[in-house]
């Protein structure tokens, strides 16, 4: 039997062949023809999509996953699924190279020298503290150029506090003499300070450096035992300071029965923070134990030994 063709005003209809009961793919316009069937994802010769990282579709099938965003220039929604340009790809694997390179020789360099940024250096190669060196026969001493009962305490005690974490000469020696004039100086003006003070004291401590760590044990004790209120203020702040202190509690020197000379220094790091635990439990009230070994398992409180 031979084919039938309809025609309406509409146009004509697809045409039967009834003998295999299928229909043609003829339309009625090429717009309307359908586009050729695609590969699905699953068949083997099938041109994999590039996505994303970090995206829903990085854990569909047959997909790719693409460098990120980071070091990448914004692409539109339609160019998001075409494979990226092997020249754009060179150029973003050397700079992410690069940055890593010179992220690692900026980890080195500020591990090296760990008081290179510090704003107590910027001020002092300035010449922007009221302060010079006295060079007297018992020894160098800083002098200041303007009394010391008139300085503003809320901008230099936290400015000298932060040249704690520097490791060499001329720097150290005016931040340490420094912070130890003003606290002898300081009595009520250092209470109001104490929140400005953590920040510079955690970075001091956590330089590892052993002359720098013991030298700010000291100060924390000066501090501590400068004014009656400061003790119980540092209470609050001791999750930012005493992390070091665990980590440290155990260095101790152990010489057998050999002599250390170097005692008179009080350079050992594992007796200056028993030291220094034992004076924060003194002046810090009654929550000062209960918070002192939260942060330190292993201190047992001075008032019960």
């Amino acid at each position: 039997m031979s084919n039938t063709r309809i025609t309406t005003a509409y146009g004509a209809r697809p045409s039967y062949d009834l003998h295999t009961n299928s229909i043609s793919l003829k339309q009625r316009s090429k717009s309307a023809n359908p586009p050729q069937l695609r590969s699905f994802s699953g068949i083997q010769g099938t041109r994999p999509r590039y996505v994303p990282p970090f995206s829903i579709q990085s854990q569909q099938k047959n997909t790719v996953v693409i460098n990120g965003p980071i070091h990448e220039p914004p692409v539109t929604a339609s160019a998001r699924g075409r494979p990226p340009n092997p020249k754009c790809l060179k150029k973003q694997q050397k700079s992410i190279s690069s940055c890593n390179l010179n992220a690692s020789l900026n980890a080195c360099t500020a591990s090296k020298n760990p008081g290179r940024g510090t704003l107590f250096r910027m001020y002092f190669d300035r010449g922007d503290l009221p302060i010079k060196m006295e060079y007297l026969c018992g020894g160098d001493k800083i002098g200041w150029t303007v009394d010391i009962d008139k300085l503003d305490y809320s901008l230099y005690l936290p400015l000298f506090f932060d040249g704690l974490a520097e490791p060499k000469h001329p720097y150290k020696t005016y931040a340490r003499q420094g912070v130890s004039d003003l606290l002898q100086a300081g009595g009520d003006k250092i209470h109001p300070v104490v929140p400005q003070l953590i920040l510079p004291l955690k970075n001091a401590l956590s330089t590892r450096n052993v002359e720098v760590m013991c030298t700010t044990l000291k100060i924390i004790q000066q501090l501590v035992r400068s004014s009656d209120m400061v003790g119980p203020a540092l209470v609050p702040f001791y999750r930012q300071l005493l992390p070091m202190f665990n980590a440290f509690k155990v260095k101790n020197l152990n010489c057998g029965d050999e002599i250390d000379y170097a005692q008179k220094n009080n350079l050992n790091v594992g007796d200056l923070i028993d030291e220094t635990l034992q004076v924060l439990e003194l002046h810090g009230g009654e929550d000062a134990f209960i918070n002192i070994k939260y942060m330190v398992p292993t201190y047992e409180s001075c008032y019960l030994n």
